[in-house]
């Protein structure tokens, strides 16, 4: 497109080019729609596959109301990727969230994932990239209501902050969260596209965009590389249920319908239902990657050497294997530290070989249908299943947990015993369906089964909230990207569990991604200032050394920390303060430890207010959140009101794991924060 000159009314001509590409948008969906597969397809099963190739299409292509199709243009000095003539006539592209080409195959609307699209990110005064003018547009409503230029090739314009970027990042959030590809910044977009070979780990303080800058490395990825990540699948993985629904709908928006998401505990609860909770200390050592020894330890304490010959009858003949022999395919098999799974399905081929080559040696000439047979023959079978048995993962963690001797025996030298009595079940327990499994013993199932049988590896996955996983999860996690790449997103001051990571190092070495980058996000975009400086204040004593978030963000009276005289007050001071921030627009997140949540609960209820789950979509009508302390990691919400900060400490294990958990509270506003308090605060917070 032409960077002709502008009409009299910019605005007007942008609203026009608007309602065009929304024009050739639908146009676009209406081909597909169109599309008469009937006389393409051999037989049902390809018009089934086809049909949903073209349904997945239709999807990508629909015009959502609440997403500005475009929201930003470049318009270059010279022709993309041709020679700078002097005197060249420059290009115009407008970037938006996908694609759109109008009849004759001209792009209207370029996504914000392709090569040109890139300067908009990146281009400054310092290096323009061959671009002359970024425009910006802003919307309400949906309708394209005002525009904000840059000419970064003119020295008489003095460099300014963007209003409009400043507005799209502080506009209310009412709904789940939003893509953030208007207002992404050059170090986020630098990770954005860091290529599908490698790993990358980002830790970023609350505010920084970590979680957004991962989604979108996804969508960027399948941009880039469909045809691959089409066969080996993208997984996302949260912390839990109310954090993948807040964050489900940023992909689809962006037209990405086919990556799955789930938490850690359902990628590893396929083979037990998880209905029982350990002890904290318990947890701890079943999530120490120690036991990944133990298990391997157990499991090949099953292979017992040979005590008698292997024969096997054909006919009127009979092929003798000796012990020895066995032993020594049993040796191989265990060098080659081979999957437990496929050395048993192979030490039947190796026995039978040897029995053909005796049959060569005494002048038969068997095949492979020979060799298949002989492998199947009750003999070799009996032969196998005593040296070499099949192990059940669920059975074998099982004994692990109930039996003592079995569990010292292969635990010796690794756990202490005190370690060993912690991960003992209490109770006798009489099979795997009654045992009432923890997610931490479902995360030591699942490695048993990785060692049976190797798990199927994905070509990227992303973890968020990282910080909080054991080592044992981080290795379920690798397992699943074993041969692909992983995003890492965390913040290790916001590492809640017992067992959470004290270094990136650590957490990528159990993964099995040594070598990945390590980036670091310090600069915010959502907290106020004021807000995350206060919280901030925890930080010398819940990860020393971390650099504090600087917020590039100043918002005069984002912050209010108020005193409730009486206890009995508080209830009723919590719910005036919830009434003051719904007068103002946007979301609402009550937030408390959750142990005061019942009682918040009843006085909202008393005071006619209606609440939302965490996770639970809001609208214009239904805008207050009550949020339990414990769920309130990776959520946003326009204004926070924090209830008890002492009780959110209080509600840990220890003081450093609680004053953690209030430092996640204290984070999740984006435009005001309210603090009430009857018992003193942390004196950490000063």
């Amino acid at each position: 497109m032409p960077a002709h000159e502008e009409s009299s009314n910019p605005l007007v001509r942008e609203r026009a080019h608007l309602a065009a590409s929304r024009a050739a948008l639908r146009a676009m969906r209406e081909d597909v729609q169109a599309l008469d597969i009937r006389d393409v397809t051999a037989n049902w099963v390809n018009a089934a596959v086809l049909q949903a190739q073209i349904d997945d299409r239709i999807k990508a292509l629909a015009d959502l109301s609440h997403t500005p199709l475009f929201f930003g243009r470049l318009d270059y000095l010279h022709v993309v990727g041709a020679e700078k003539a002097e005197g060249a006539e420059g290009e115009r592209f407008y970037i938006g969230r996908r694609h759109v080409h109008d009849a004759h195959g001209d792009p209207m609307v370029i996504d914000w994932r392709a090569p040109v699209s890139q300067p908009f990110y990146q281009a400054s005064r310092n290096n323009p990239l061959d671009v002359d003018r970024r425009r910006r547009f802003g919307y309400t409503g949906g309708e394209l209501t005002a525009y904000e230029d840059e000419h970064l090739t003119d020295p008489a314009e003095t460099e300014q902050t963007s209003k409009l970027l400043q507005a799209e990042i502080e506009r209310p959030r009412v709904g789940p969260m939003r893509d953030i590809v208007a207002t992404i910044q050059p170090e986020q977009d630098e990770i954005v596209r860091s290529g599908l070979g490698g790993s990358v780990c980002v830790q970023g303080g609350p505010g920084t965009g970590k979680t957004a800058v991962g989604l979108h490395r996804v969508a960027y990825l399948l941009y880039a590389h469909r045809d691959r990540l089409a066969r080996t699948g993208t997984l996302v993985i949260g912390p839990n249920r109310s954090f993948l629904h807040y964050i489900e709908q940023v992909l689809p928006a962006l037209g990405e319908l086919e990556v799955r998401q789930a938490t850690v505990e359902d990628l590893v609860t396929a083979r037990v239902e998880v209905r029982g909770t350990d002890e904290a200390a318990a947890a701890v050592v079943k999530g120490d990657a120690r036991m990944a020894e133990v298990l391997r330890r157990a499991i090949r304490s099953h292979v017992t050497p040979p005590a008698e010959p292997v024969v096997v009858v054909r006919g009127s003949r009979r092929w003798r294997v000796p012990a020895h022999e066995v032993a020594e395919m049993v040796d191989e098999l265990l060098a080659r530290d081979m999957r437990y799974g496929a050395a048993h399905e192979a030490l039947p081929q190796r026995i039978a070989h040897a029995v053909l080559v005796r049959m060569e040696e005494a002048g038969e000439a068997p095949d492979d249908r020979v060799q298949n047979a002989v492998a199947r023959n009750p003999a070799v079978k009996a032969a196998v299943k005593a040296v070499w048995p099949a192990v059940e993962p669920a059975k074998l963690v099982l004994r692990l947990l109930t039996d003592a001797d079995f569990l010292a025996a292969h635990a010796e030298g690794i756990l202490t015993g005190d370690e060993q009595k912690q991960i003992l079940m209490a109770r006798p327990v009489r099979s795997v369906k009654s045992a009432k499994w923890s997610a931490a013993d479902a995360v030591l199932i699942d490695e048993a089964a990785d060692l049976v049988a190797r798990t199927h590896s994905l070509g990227h996955v992303v973890i968020d909230e990282a910080q909080d996983l054991s080592p044992m999860q981080y290795r379920a996690v690798g397992r699943r990207c074993s041969t692909g790449s992983a995003t890492v997103l965390g913040d290790l001051a916001q590492g809640t569990t017992p067992w959470s990571t004290q270094s990136w190092e650590q957490a990528l070495f159990h993964l099995g991604k040594a070598d990945a980058v390590v980036e670091e996000l310090t600069a915010g975009f959502r907290v106020p200032r004021e807000v995350i400086a206060y919280a901030s204040r925890l930080l010398p004593a819940i990860s020393p050394g971390l650099a504090p978030v600087e917020s590039v963000r100043e918002t005069p009276g984002s912050l209010a920390v108020r005193e409730v005289a009486a206890a009995d007050d508080l209830d009723a001071a919590v719910v005036a303060a919830c009434e003051e921030s719904l007068r103002h627009e946007g979301s609402i997140g009550l937030i408390a430890a959750d142990a005061r949540i019942p009682a918040l609960s009843a006085a909202l209820a008393e005071a006619g207010h209606s609440v939302l789950s965490p996770g639970e979509e809001t609208t214009a009508e239904s805008r207050l959140t009550l949020v339990p302390a414990s769920l309130a990691k990776g959520l946003e919400y326009d204004y926070v009101v924090l209830d008890e900060p002492a009780a959110v400490v209080d509600g840990e294990p220890d003081e450093r794991t609680g004053l953690r958990r209030l430092y996640v509270a204290l984070t999740r506003a984006v435009s005001g924060l309210v603090v009430l308090h009857a018992a003193p605060l942390p004196e950490q917070l000063g």
